[in-house]
């Protein structure tokens, strides 16, 4: 009988819940933000938007691609995902009223021009996705101020100038993807200051420097797995300081203009599976060290100056994370 009551009441408390939220009124400012964002979009995204809450009402449900959460007596927008719909035209800046978003995903779209500076706004703001599009100019040093940001993805756009100091004040950040787009100048050497930064993309930009600069700070990158630097304009060596970032599985150093000795101590890397160091201008040996590395899988050293004699190790292929580990 106890346990009967029990469930009794926990059902009522479910359907209590149930009727508080279908009640709950959605904040005028998301449904005005998301309004505006509609009139804005094509119509692909148009046609699967109906009635004007995006929350749903009565019989019609939430948009397509919003989620919303129930604070108090009130819903809110807290994710947004609209992506691979061809929106095309500027970024929608109403998208910056949606202050209670933690997810913002407008991935392969055809999105043109700047990140308004009014990006910073959206303090709550976990995971940012917008590869794929057309949007170009300098990054606003406000995505600086989304210090709840842990995924942030602008790869494959027309960024240009340099990548801004700002992304070192983002403590949660564990994935930074800015490869294919046009930044130039050095990485910032603050974003080793990233206590849980774990993937690092800046290949395929038009970026200087030298790797000892940016290790430069002590203790920086502590939980770095993959640092990504290919097809730029890097120059210099690699220093054996490179291996106090104990935790780096790959290394992807193709494409520069990188020269001299290999270090033994990069071998010393205990979990170093991927080291790529083709078409750089790196001579000598290859210490005998890494042949003898229980976890590496590929050395891949072809259009360098190394001696005669000095043998890769596996097949070269490319290596890209899939969305389901961009969203680990």
């Amino acid at each position: 009988m106890a346990s009967f009551c029990s469930l009794t009441l926990i059902l009522i408390s479910i359907f209590a819940f149930s009727i508080s939220i279908a009640n709950s009124k959605t904040l005028k400012r998301d449904v005005k933000a998301l309004n505006e964002i509609k009139a804005s979009l094509g119509w692909r995204v148009v046609y699967a938007w109906i009635g004007d809450d995006p929350c749903g009402d009565g019989d019609l449900p939430p948009w397509s691609g919003v989620t919303c959460s129930t604070q108090g007596d009130y819903r809110v927008v807290t994710e947004l995902e609209v992506y691979a719909v061809s929106i095309v035209g500027p970024f929608p800046i109403a998208v910056t009223n949606l202050l209670d978003l933690t997810r913002l995903d407008l991935h392969n779209n055809k999105l043109t021009g700047p990140i308004p500076p009014q990006i910073g706004r959206l303090r709550r703001l976990r995971m940012l996705n917008l590869r794929w599009n057309k949007l170009q100019d300098v990054l606003p040093p406000e995505i600086g101020e989304l210090k709840r940001l842990t995924h942030l993805s602008l790869s494959f756009n027309n960024f240009k100038g340099e990548i801004p100091r700002e992304l070192a004040n983002l403590p949660e950040l564990r994935y930074l993807y800015l490869q294919e787009n046009r930044f130039t100048g050095r990485v910032p050497a603050e974003l080793g200051t990233l206590q849980n930064l774990r993937h690092l993309d800046v290949g395929n930009n038009h970026l200087v420097g030298t790797i000892r600069e940016l290790i430069r700070i002590e203790g920086g990158f502590p939980v770095l797995r993959n640092l990504y630097f290919n097809n730029n304009y890097l120059t210099g060596g690699i220093p054996a300081q490179l291996a106090n970032l104990t935790n780096l599985e790959i290394l992807y150093l193709s494409y520069n203009k990188m020269s001299g000795a290999i270090p033994t101590a990069l071998a010393h890397i205990p979990k170093l599976t991927y080291l790529y160091l083709d078409h750089n201008q790196f001579s000598g040996r290859i210490p005998d060290a890494f042949y003898k590395h229980p976890f590496l899988k590929e050395l891949y050293i072809e259009g360098n100056a190394f001696r005669p004699g000095v043998n890769p190790i596996g097949a070269h292929k490319v290596l890209e994370l899939s969305d389901t580990d961009f969203l680990v």
